[in-house]
């Protein structure tokens, strides 16, 4: 592999990743109450956070121990491409019949091989970077950008695209088939990425934690390692709540007759597009954010943007107040940038190579897994209350009480961060 190309292809590979997300991540939500699954929402995203509490972990001991990570990559993403298309085919098939379990067991099944592909696809691009002679750290992040431009180019793909019968991707079932397509193209793409070794077999015997890779676990034990990761837990519960409720959430303002034809409740997508467009600025900031603020500077600020993502969110509207959906997009791309990225960056730095591609599971399971299962959890609990429940007088599609609830529980966890977090670079230096 020559170091002249490694990158593109990396940025291809990124691309595609989150292109594979990014077809129906947003817009779910959309096509779920228009199938009258709109109380069960927080499922669906739920659902994600529940299978990343155990298949990034597992599927990054596979990728350690006995699979190349690319051919894990390649394995997880045909196969969640395979279940998507499913997905697709049924909803199409059975129409307003559409029955919460088939289609459910068939999305279930899908994000269960999807999920780990994200942590393997740090581990691969980590890998064929260091063999490049490039340093991570600096060179990932502008490739990681391209994963956002793939998110953006679907997410506009199923806004704009319509079927037959004039409905946009983003409210029908064709979003799944796009995801899936992409999804086998992925699979086939990833073969061709730099091999990734898996660590050689000890001439010695091994305990079962080093066998399975569950020695990541053993990160625990480092007081501020376990401090991070279940700061991370607790902000991955935030990750969740507008790509299940956004879109939405500004397409209800479409049934207000002030709103009815206002750009932002009629393309809700394109709208939250500008979401991932600051994100993809936001990661170019990382390197410099990273070395002159160090990881807990940035996590901070990442937790505070949370506050203001909600906060603007309960007090804007598609028409006299758009410029605070704006706003909300805007501090998204420091919200998710700063805390993913940086997060990924931080494992990487500080694990051995022997159990990397489990760290950065662990990671996963720690924000996309427990983090965002009892979060989307809680939060449907409170969107279901306040906005789904006729019987809740005078709070019935209440969305601005539900955002303030959300933005205050960021702000809780950043104030508890500051205090518990100890910064490692002070640490290095008082040693």
């Amino acid at each position: 592999m020559k170091n002249n190309n490694i990158t593109l292809r990396l940025i291809v590979m990124n691309f595609l990743e989150f292109a594979v997300w990014g077809a129906y991540l947003t817009s779910m939500g959309s096509f779920l109450a228009g199938s009258g699954m709109g109380p069960r929402i927080w499922l669906f995203f739920a659902t994600q956070g529940f299978v990343s509490i155990f298949m990034p972990a597992l599927m990054g001991i596979v990728a350690d121990k006995w699979i190349p990570a690319q051919k894990v990559l390649s394995l997880c993403q045909g196969l969640a491409g395979i279940f998507m298309i499913g997905a697709g085919w049924y909803a199409m098939n059975a129409g307003s019949a559409i029955q919460f379990g088939p289609f459910y067991t068939m999305y279930l099944m899908s994000v269960a091989f999807f999920m780990p592909t994200i942590a393997i696809a740090n581990s691969v691009a980590f890998n064929a970077l260091e063999v490049s002679g490039k340093d991570p750290v600096k060179d990932f992040p502008p490739i990681r950008v391209f994963g956002t431009v793939g998110f953006i180019c679907s997410m506009l793909f199923v806004n704009f695209m319509k079927n037959g019968q004039g409905v946009q991707f983003q409210h029908s079932y064709e979003q799944f088939f796009v995801s899936g397509i992409l999804g086998l193209v992925l699979c086939a793409y990833a073969l061709t990425m730099p091999n990734c070794p898996c660590k050689p077999k000890s001439a010695g015997s091994q305990s079962f934690a080093e066998a399975t890779g569950l020695s990541a676990f053993r990160l625990f034990k480092q007081g501020q390692f376990a401090v991070f990761f279940i700061f991370s837990m607790l902000l991955g519960a935030s990750l969740q709540i507008t790509n299940g409720y956004a879109n939405t959430f500004i397409s209800s303002f479409a049934e207000q007759p002030e709103f009815a034809n206002a750009w932002g409740a009629k393309n809700a997508n394109a709208l939250i597009s500008l979401s991932q467009i600051s994100e993809t600025l936001c990661i170019l900031l990382i390197p410099f954010c990273m070395k002159k603020f160090g990881i807990k500077k940035v996590m901070l600020i990442a937790m505070f943007a949370w506050v203001f993502r909600f906060g603007f969110f309960g007090l804007g509207n598609p028409g006299s107040g758009v410029w605070l959906f704006i706003l909300s997009c805007i501090v998204y791309g420091v919200a998710f940038d700063f805390f993913n990225i940086s997060g990924s960056l931080y494992v990487n730095e500080n694990t051995s190579k022997d159990i990397r591609s489990s760290a950065q599971g662990l990671f996963m399971l720690m924000t996309n897994g427990l983090g965002a299962s009892v979060g989307t959890y809680v939060a449907g609990r409170v969107v279901n209350a306040l906005v789904y429940n006729p019987q809740a007088s005078g709070l019935a599609g209440n969305w601005s009480l539900t955002w303030y609830i959300f933005a205050g529980y960021a702000l809780v966890v950043g104030i508890l961060f500051a205090i518990l977090f100890k910064d490692p670079q002070k640490q290095q230096k008082a040693a």
